[in-house]
C-alpha cells in the first residue's frame, strides 16, 4: 500500500471539526466558571440521552476500534467476549445502582466513601484513591489511548513527528475542557460520538463496496466461516479463527473478572467517569436511563461498523504481523475511502480521542482537586477552586504523556495491568451498597491485596498469566477484605443511619441494621431488581446478535433473537410500571 496524501477537501474537514469542538468548549466556559458543581457535574442537569451518550463517547477511544481489529484477527468475532463479558456488570450498575448513586448527592464518587464510612480510616481511603486512582492510573489509561493514536498517525501521517502530535493535540483537549468544565465536555462528547459513529458506518459501507470484497456475501465467502460465529468454543481449539477458551478461562470471564475487577468505564457498582455522569443527571430516572442507553450503544451499537472493517482488513490485508494487526483498520481507510470521506475519518479518529481525553482530564481533576485539595489541604473560594481544577487539569496532561513515551510500552500490557491491580475490589464496591458491616478497612485492604499479589505472581510465578492471574488475585483479595471486615469494628451506628437514610439501600444485608435501629424498608425489592438485571442482560445480548444475524443477512435467526428481545423489554417495562418508576420524570 503507497504512502496517501490528504487532499485540501480532508484538511478542510478535518479544520471544521475541531473548530466545531472549540466553540462548544467556549460556549459554555462561562458557566462552568460558577463553581465545582458546574465544572464537575453540569450542575447535576444533564439530560438522560447526552449523559448517556456521554459515557459510550468516553469509551469509544482511539484504541478500541484498532483493538477490535486485533481481536478479530486472531480469533474472529467471538473473541469479543473478552469484553462483551463486561456487559453483566454495566446491566448490574444500571438497575442496583444509578437511582443509589444520584441520590447520594455527592461530587464525586469518592467523596461518597466519608458519606457511607466515617472518621480517619475514611479519610484516608478517600485521599489514596483520590491519588491512586485519579493520578496515577487515570494517567496510565490516557496514556493507551495515546499510544494508540501514535499507532494511528504512523499510518495516515508516517512522516509526522509522533509526539509533536499528541503534545498538541492534548494540549488543544486540555483547552477547551479546561474552559468548558463538564457542561462543555458533556455536548461535545455527544457531538464526538456522532460524528466517529457515523465516521465508522461510511467506512464499513465503503470496505464492503471494494472489489476485491463485492458486498457482505463476498466477504463471507472470502474467509473462514469460524471467523464468523458470534460464540466461543469452550475447550475446543480444533476451528481456526474462534475463540478457544478452557472451561476454567471462560468461567473467569463470565463468573468473575465482570464483578471483581475494577476497570475504567465498567467499574463494579459503577464509578469513575460513569458514576460522574449518572450524578450530573437531573434525577435518579435520568441517571438510571442515561446508564441503560449507555449500555446499549456501548455493546450492541458501537462494535459492528468496527467487526465488519477489521474483517475486510483480513482480506485485503492478510498476513500482517500481530503487532500491526490492529492498524489494519487504517490501513483499510486509506485503501478504499476517497477524498473528504478520508479527511472525515481521521477527524472521527480525533473525535474518538478527544472525547476520552477530555473526560478522564476532567474526572482525574474532580479527584484531585474535590477530594484532595478541598478536604484536606484548607477552605477555598470557589473561585479559587475552578482555577485549581484548570491547574490540575493540564498537569494531569503534562503526566500522561510522560508516561505514554517514557514508561508505557505495549496498550495490552497495561489493559492487563489494570484489570489484575483492581481483581477482587469489586466485591466490596458492590457490597458496601447492600451489607451494613463492610468499613473503610475492607476497602482499604481489598485495594492493597491485590497489588501485593500481583507483584508476588509477577516476580515469582511468571507462568501464571492473564486470565488465571486475575482469578487467583480475585480469590486472595476476596479471602482478605472479607477476614479484614469481620477483624475490625463496623461502622458507628449514627453514620450509618445518616446514610441509610440518604441513599435508602435495600436487600437483607441492611435488615439486622434496619431492625435494631427501627428503619423503614424502603425501596424495590432485591428479588425484582435481579429480575430486572437479568432481563437487562437478555436484551443487550440478544439486541447483539439480531444486528449481527441482519448484518450476515440470516434474517430468521435475526427476528427470532429479535422476539427475545421483545419479550425481555416487556418484563421489563411491567414491572417499571408496576413499581411507580418512570423513564423521564417530569
Amino acid at each position: 500500500m503507497q504512502d496517501r496524501l490528504l487532499a485540501t477537501s480532508d484538511w478542510l474537514i478535518i479544520l471544521v471539526y475541531i473548530l466545531i469542538s472549540l466553540v462548544i468548549g467556549l460556549w459554555f466556559s462561562k458557566r462552568a466558571g460558577k463553581n465545582t458543581e458546574e465544572y464537575f457535574l453540569s450542575g447535576r442537569k444533564l439530560p438522560w440521552w447526552i449523559a448517556g451518550t456521554a459515557m459510550v463517547a468516553t469509551t469509544f477511544a482511539a484504541d478500541t476500534p484498532l483493538a477490535v481489529t486485533e481481536i478479530v484477527a486472531q480469533n474472529g468475532i467471538s473473541g469479543n467476549w473478552l469484553w462483551w463479558s463486561m456487559a453483566i456488570g454495566g446491566m448490574m450498575t444500571v438497575f442496583f445502582f444509578a437511582p443509589l448513586w444520584r441520590r447520594a448527592g455527592v461530587l464525586t464518587d469518592l467523596e461518597f466513601t466519608e458519606i457511607r464510612y466515617a472518621g480517619k480510616p475514611a479519610a484516608f481511603l478517600r485521599g489514596f484513591r483520590a491519588v491512586y486512582l485519579g493520578v496515577f492510573m487515570n494517567s496510565v489509561i490516557m496514556g493507551w489511548v495515546n499510544l494508540a493514536m501514535v499507532k494511528i498517525m504512523m499510518v495516515v501521517l508516517p512522516d509526522w513527528n509522533a509526539q509533536a502530535f499528541i503534545l498538541g493535540m492534548m494540549l488543544f483537549v486540555a483547552l477547551y475542557s479546561t474552559l468548558s468544565g463538564q457542561w462543555g465536555v458533556a455536548i461535545t462528547d455527544t457531538f464526538q460520538f456522532a460524528f466517529a459513529m457515523i465516521g465508522c458506518i461510511v467506512l464499513a459501507w465503503f470496505a464492503l463496496d471494494h472489489p476485491a470484497i463485492n458486498g457482505m456475501e463476498g466477504l463471507q465467502k472470502s474467509l473462514l466461516s469460524g471467523t464468523f460465529e458470534l460464540l466461543p468454543r469452550i475447550g475446543d481449539s480444533s476451528v481456526s479463527g474462534v475463540l478457544a477458551l478452557s472451561v476454567s478461562a471462560f468461567l473467569t470471564y463470565i463468573g468473575v473478572i465482570w464483578w471483581s475487577s475494577w476497570y475504567p468505564g465498567n467499574e463494579p457498582g459503577g464509578g469513575g467517569y460513569v458514576a460522574q455522569r449518572m450524578m450530573s443527571a437531573k434525577n435518579e430516572s435520568h441517571a438510571l436511563v442515561a446508564t441503560l442507553w449507555f449500555n446499549i450503544a456501548h455493546y450492541c451499537l458501537r462494535p459492528w461498523p468496527w467487526i465488519i472493517v477489521a474483517l475486510v482488513s483480513l482480506v485485503i490485508f492478510p498476513g500482517l504481523p500481530p503487532e500491526q494487526q490492529g492498524q489494519g483498520f487504517v490501513m483499510v481507510m486509506k485503501e478504499v475511502l476517497p477524498s473528504g470521506w478520508y479527511g472525515f475519518l481521521i477527524a472521527a479518529f480525533l473525535a474518538a480521542y478527544m472525547s476520552t481525553i477530555a473526560t478522564h482530564l476532567n474526572w482525574g481533576a474532580s479527584y484531585v482537586v474535590n477530594d484532595v485539595m478541598k478536604r484536606f489541604v484548607f477552605r477555598q473560594t470557589e473561585k479559587t477552586l475552578i482555577w485549581e481544577s484548570r491547574l490540575v487539569t493540564l498537569g494531569l496532561m503534562v503526566l500522561s504523556f510522560v508516561i505514554t513515551f517514557y514508561l508505557l510500552e505495549t496498550i495490552k500490557g497495561a489493559w492487563e495491568f489494570i484489570l489484575n491491580c483492581g481483581a477482587g475490589i469489586g466485591g466490596v464496591l458492590i457490597l458496601r451498597w447492600y451489607w451494613w458491616r463492610v468499613n473503610a478497612w475492607s476497602e482499604i485492604s481489598a485495594m492493597i491485596a491485590p497489588i501485593i499479589t500481583y507483584t508476588v505472581l509477577h516476580q515469582f510465578f511468571p507462568a501464571v498469566v492473564f486470565p488465571y492471574s486475575t482469578l487467583i488475585i480475585t480469590g486472595v483479595t476476596t479471602v482478605v477484605w472479607v477476614a479484614v471486615t469481620f477483624i475490625t469494628s463496623p461502622v458507628e451506628k449514627t453514620h450509618l443511619t445518616e446514610f441509610y437514610i440518604k441513599t435508602r439501600p435495600m436487600g437483607p444485608g441492611w435488615k439486622t441494621f434496619r431492625e435494631e435501629s427501627h428503619l423503614e424498608g424502603k425501596g424495590i425489592p432485591i428479588s425484582r431488581l435481579v429480575k430486572l438485571w437479568l432481563a437487562g442482560v437478555v436484551v443487550i445480548y440478544f439486541t447483539l446478535f439480531s444486528i449481527a444475524e441482519f448484518i450476515f443477512n440470516r434474517l430468521d435467526l435475526a427476528l427470532s433473537f429479535l422476539g427475545i428481545v421483545l419479550l425481555a423489554v416487556v418484563v421489563l417495562k411491567f414491572d417499571y410500571d408496576k413499581y411507580g418508576w418512570r423513564m423521564l420524570n417530569e
